[in-house]
């Protein structure tokens, strides 16, 4: 028995060999697992040659008679008659499981896909969105009137806001983000054909009449931060477009989002937009500067000390060494004003050498712009992101659609590119790492078998087995509505 044990365990280990290969959040959830998995195989297959030998040896009988349990006797009485049956009707068993493999085939195609089965946390994540430019003030009043929505559903216990950034600076957002969390009361006490996914579209459909201009997200507590650590933003799924224009991408997301929004499954669609910042711009004349012997580098000293500030010297506090810089700038009401900034002097040198001053405005053009309050960055490219969720419908099949909508009617300028990251980016990284790795492990499982039974024939009639063991999986997430995962696909492996 020692043999076939042997091959056994290693086989199974060797199956579990794609989860090692695992990364991102699927290595984090199943990695334990493939772990716990090994080591109890291994420590079994020690304890198998050592341990079981001796025990039995010391403690069973010199004479043994093998019997079945009544449980084995009733399995095996079936199955031997399954078998007859079988061998009586070779062609019929065979075209009836050739059939099974086909429908099987089949219905893989219409089984959907997704990242991870949606685990339920028993709250909501609301993240609202309000203009780049509100205030902490004046955005407070509609976080106050969010909380009143939400607290007015009667499965809601409690609603926590928070606006702006974190306390400890590690989130650089502004005061147009707000952030809610909202803990469920037990479903069992919900009415009879209530869902969550129900709840959240009545409130979503409320919040988007009551609060207009204002994007909401939907999601929960574990699941967001999970996802916001994965891809770098704040959502669920997201279209980074890459690209170095910052208007040109802002106008490439409009054209993104508005395809996306006709795709049945895609909700809560939004532009993380960098332009909206009010900024007050100074372009700088050089032919209007030259003539009064001004460099552009002599017009930007004098713009720096007079709004932000030039350091004078410091105040050391008596008995210590603490010193504090002291900061000299125009008052308030000479630079709170785009009349003021145009006023401001600037030192300069009549053709005489005389010591004159120049307005800005003589010298430069002083405008108010839509600037940029925000700019996203990854590997040293600009990006903006388009975010977006997808309820009512499996993640794979809602996102395939829409990358084949965007890629047929958006031309993207050159230079300029897509990535789509979240639950589908994490699903194509899991997917395609264990394309590469599950043939490998089929084949090492093969060389396994081989070894065992020296045979090429005996090692291809075992690994027959592979396709028709998958049915029964298939057929169970095909009957139950249950699209395929990561997790199905670690249930597939398990098969193997």
């Amino acid at each position: 028995m020692n043999r076939a044990i042997f091959f056994s365990a290693a086989i199974i280990i060797v199956g579990f060999l794609p989860l090692f290969t695992l990364s991102g959040v699927e290595g984090h959830i199943f990695g334990p697992m493939a772990k716990t998995y090994a080591y109890a195989l291994a420590g079994g297959l020690i304890a198998t040659f050592t341990v079981s030998p001796a025990l039995s040896a010391i403690l069973l009988p010199k004479r043994l008679k093998e019997r079945d349990t009544l449980i084995i006797r009733i399995l095996r009485a079936g199955h031997m008659h399954v078998l007859r049956v079988a061998l009586q009707n070779k062609l019929v068993a065979l075209s009836g499981m050739l059939v099974l493999v086909c429908v099987a085939g089949l219905l893989v195609g219409g089984l959907g896909l997704e990242f991870l089965p949606k685990l339920e946390e028993g709250n909501l994540w609301i993240r609202g969105t309000m203009p780049a430019s509100i205030s902490l003030e004046a955005g407070d009043v509609y976080v106050r009137r969010m909380r009143a929505i939400l607290r007015s559903y009667p499965k809601v216990e409690t609603v926590v806001s928070h606006q702006g950034r974190p306390d400890d600076g590690t989130d650089a957002t502004g005061f147009f983000n707000v952030e809610l969390f909202a803990p469920l009361t037990a479903s069992e006490t919900w009415p009879a054909g209530m869902t969550k996914e129900k709840l959240v579209k009545a409130m979503s459909e409320r919040l988007n009449e009551d609060l207009p201009g204002i994007e909401f997200n939907f999601s929960q507590y574990i699941e967001d931060n999970v996802e916001e650590a994965a891809s770098g933003v704040k959502g669920e799924n997201s279209v980074k477009i890459y690209g170095n224009d910052l208007k040109e991408l802002t106008a490439t997301a409009e054209r993104i989002k508005n395809v996306m929004a006709h795709v049945p499954g895609i909700a809560d669609l939004a532009i993380f937009s960098s332009l909206g910042q009010p900024t007050v711009r100074i372009d700088v004349d050089r032919e209007k500067a030259a003539r009064y012997g001004l460099a552009p580098g002599d017009v930007n000293t004098t713009i720096q000390a007079a709004i932000g500030g030039q350091t004078a010297g410091d105040l050391y506090e008596y008995g210590s060494d603490r010193h504090f810089p002291m900061r000299v700038r125009l008052a308030k009401e000479y630079r709170s004003s785009l009349a003021g900034i145009r006023n401001i002097a600037v030192g300069a040198q009549n053709p005489n050498g005389d010591v004159i001053q120049v307005p800005l405005s003589e010298i430069t053009d002083v405008d108010l712009v839509s600037g940029a309050s925000f700019i996203y960055r990854e590997g040293q490219q600009r990006y903006i992101p388009v975010k977006f969720s997808v309820r009512g419908r499996d993640l794979g099949g809602a996102v395939i659609e829409a990358q084949t909508r965007v890629a047929h009617e958006v031309s993207l300028p050159p230079g300029y590119r897509l990535e789509w990251v979240g639950e589908f980016g994490n699903l194509q990284d899991a997917v395609a790492r264990l394309k590469l790795v599950v043939p490998v492990t089929l084949l090492l499982i093969a060389l396994l078998l081989y070894i065992n039974f020296s045979s090429v024939a005996d090692m291809l009639l075992t690994l027959s087995v592979i396709p028709m063991a998958m049915i029964g999986g298939i057929f169970a997430l095909a009957l139950t509505g249950t699209p395929f995962s990561i997790s199905a696909a670690i249930g597939f492996i398990a098969l193997f």
